[in-house]
């Protein structure tokens, strides 16, 4: 019997329709159903109760009379919340016109692979390029660090060398365009270096590589860091690209020969996606180098890799 009267009383109860108008003025007077449910979703967590129907020329949401005001409120407070939301993309920044002097280092490290394979002396004595700039365990936990960053600019033959160069050298070249030669060759020398440290670390003290491969998946890292970083009120898509580039990269450069590093490739993306994510954060809040900056950042990273390869001569005498 109560059960009859408390039906009836639901029966009874009046439910009238949230004017549009009232909670989003500029939208007008008509509701979309998509607008319709998400406005429901909203009472629903106010623990109002709602329901949903189709009216006149669109879509309403009906709630009990005596909680039109508090359904009101509270759909306007989440209006005014979420009126920005998602931010505007940021914009466009512009790109350095910097294509041909990385096209230059670029063909530098090519030059010196050709000097590698001339008989050249050093301090009266023969050079083996291979066995004092490679990325050897043991040596580089002896504490020959040295060898973590000359190893980069080494290869194992031509193929290696090209495969590098042509695959790597789109993402390096739109890289640099981006942040700038300076921040950019500095971001790819840390994550390659940081990569073949941690490399040696994990392998076998025996474990033996070279290649720029492992810079080179440092550059998709950081690329895919920046996007992320940028558009990350934007997402959607976007996460599962570099993830895809880097698999792509594994397939054709993870077969190379016996050179060749997977545990370094792997690794090097890693650190550079955290140095990506880094240098992303800190452009947002400073803005993009300027060329004293850039100039300073190139400068230093040649000077580190010069002071690598004179370490590794002079060792090796």
């Amino acid at each position: 019997m109560k059960n009859e009267q408390e039906e009836g009383i639901d029966t009874l109860e009046e439910w009238v329709a949230v004017p549009p108008a009232d909670v989003e003025p500029q939208a007008g007077a008509r509701l979309a159903q998509r607008r319709a449910r998400l406005w429901a979703l909203v009472l629903q967590a106010r623990f109002i109760e709602n329901r949903v129907e189709p009216g006149v020329g669109g879509w309403q949401v009906m709630v009990p009379a005596a909680r039109l005001e508090d359904a009101c409120r509270e759909l306007r407070l989440y209006v005014e919340e979420n009126r920005n939301w998602p931010p505007f993309l940021p914009p466009v920044r512009p790109m350095a016109r910097n294509t041909l002097p990385t096209l230059c280092v670029l063909l530098l490290l090519a030059t010196f692979h050709n000097l590698t394979n001339l008989e050249l002396n050093f301090l009266g004595r023969p050079v083996d390029w291979m066995e004092i700039g490679s990325a050897h365990g043991s040596a580089i936990l002896r504490g020959e660090w040295w060898r973590v960053i000359t190893a980069l600019t080494l290869h194992a033959d031509a193929l290696h060398l090209m495969s590098n160069l042509a695959i790597g050298g789109v993402f390096i070249v739109y890289l640099c365009r981006d942040l700038g030669s300076g921040l950019a060759w500095t971001l790819l020398l840390a994550s390659g270096a940081c990569g073949n440290l941690a490399n040696a670390y994990l392998q076998l003290p025996s474990h033996n590589s070279v290649g720029a491969s492992t810079a080179v998946f440092g550059a998709v890292g950081i690329l895919g860091a920046i996007s992320m970083m940028r558009y990350r009120h934007h997402l959607r898509r976007r996460w599962p690209l570099p993830v895809a580039a880097a698999l792509a990269l594994l397939v054709l450069l993870g077969t190379e020969g016996e050179r060749t590093d997977l545990g370094a490739h792997l690794l090097g993306f890693g650190f550079g996606t955290i140095f990506g994510m880094f240098a992303e954060l800190l452009v947002g809040y400073l803005g993009q180098p300027g060329r004293l900056v850039n100039a300073l950042l190139a400068l230093t990273s040649a000077s580190v890799l010069l002071t690598a390869w004179s370490l590794a001569l002079t060792s090796s005498g």
